[in-house]
């Protein structure tokens, strides 16, 4: 292990999406987090290769059984944060709620990812990133003029405003537990995530800088500098020269002269200027663009899969993306320069590592045998 956290103990209740995406980010920075599946059949061995479980081993423990409870209440007396993403009270009635975990360790951060929060009209509701950035206003204005709104994947929800955030919450926590010696409740919920991403959109709209009709602002596809342009070969080509000496450079680089041009703000030509940008960029193929705009201010970029980032020189030069036994991933990010973050280890199959972590966490080599008779670990 290495990286910031290096030293940190996190116990995490097995989920989906966005908890196990922010305990991979804590788990990446050098956290030992240990991840609690259900038991069930003998693990393979090897990688498993969902890619959001890396850096972590795994234990399979049913917490269905008081033997099996008991093990996670000490393997959280050991640990600085637990991270759960159950609905609202699950974790209270397994035993494992906030109250019961803090009677065994006062000092542990624990970490809740909901969509919806812990309370509120909706907090025992299901549902799914769409849903919870259509409620907190980041989904309607993403999309073209005259469109329907197009789910940006789920990097809003889920990752940006529910995994980052909790993330940065149990950090948060865990310095300010290192001066109190006091641990509190972290309730991360995606809908308050995306809500906070809007921020700047809502100071746009307050300074007078954003309209309301979709598709027609500065960021949003209105702009003919701030927009995605098909190319010769079928591709696609991004340019975003927000500032005056940046949209210049964009002129020059695709042969306008702006002298001949109106302002670059004038909002009323905008859709005339992207139709001649349009032309423009279908006159060669992405790559020639992209050949074209390397190295200068003109703010444009070729468009490129998730497949073939990685194989971009600048990706490669940043080892923006690395491979591990074959399999091609992000890398962890940020980067820190004394204390590197890394990919400790590729994702295991659930319960692969439950002896070595029992052990490693002080259980005793006759319990764990008494336990997995008794069916308490897989």
């Amino acid at each position: 292990m290495s990286g910031p956290l290096e030293g940190i103990r996190i116990v995490e209740l097995a989920g989906i999406g966005p908890g196990p995406y922010a305990c991979m980010l804590l788990a990446d920075a050098g956290a030992d987090v240990i991840k609690v599946d259900r038991p069930g059949p003998q693990p393979a061995s090897g990688p498993h290769w969902d890619l959001l479980n890396r850096s972590r081993r795994s234990v399979a423990i049913d917490l269905k059984l008081p033997e099996g409870l008991e093990v996670v209440l000490d393997l959280v007396a050991e640990a600085d944060a637990l991270i759960e993403g159950f609905r609202p009270g699950v974790a209270e009635r397994l035993g494992v709620g906030p109250e019961d975990c803090f009677e065994r360790n006062s000092r542990l951060v624990y970490g809740r990812m909901t969509g919806w929060g812990q309370h509120g009209p909706l907090a025992h509701s299901a549902g799914h990133d769409i849903d919870y950035i259509a409620l907190a206003g980041a989904l309607w204005p993403i999309g073209r003029a005259g469109e329907a709104p197009v789910p940006p994947l789920n990097l809003v929800g889920d990752f940006g405003g529910g995994g980052m955030m909790l993330a940065f919450g149990v950090t948060a926590a865990l310095v300010e537990a290192q001066r109190s010696g006091k641990g509190q409740v972290v309730d991360a919920a995606m809908v308050d995530g995306a809500a906070s991403l809007m921020t700047m959109t809502f100071a746009f709209r307050q300074l007078g800088g954003w309209r309301d009709e979709r598709g027609s602002n500065l960021l949003d596809s209105g702009a003919h500098f701030y927009e995605v342009y098909e190319t010769a070969d079928g591709k696609w080509f991004a340019v975003g020269a927000l500032e005056p000496q940046f949209y210049a450079a964009l002129l020059g680089l695709i042969g306008l002269d702006q002298a001949d041009l109106p302002a670059q703000n004038d909002r009323s030509t905008w859709p005339e200027m992207k139709r001649r940008f349009s032309e423009i960029f279908k006159s060669k193929t992405r790559d020639e663009w992209a050949a074209t705009f390397e190295g200068t201010d003109g703010c444009g970029a070729p468009v490129l899969s998730p497949w073939e980032a990685h194989e971009h020189a600048h990706n490669r030069a940043r080892g923006t993306f690395i491979e591990i036994e074959g399999v091609v991933q992000p890398a962890p990010a940020p980067r820190f320069d004394r204390t590197p973050a890394g990919v400790s280890r590729p994702p295991s199959f659930p319960g692969a590592d439950t002896d070595e972590v029992l052990a490693d966490w002080g259980i005793c080599e006759q319990r764990i045998a008494k336990l997995r008779e008794l069916g308490a670990i897989g």
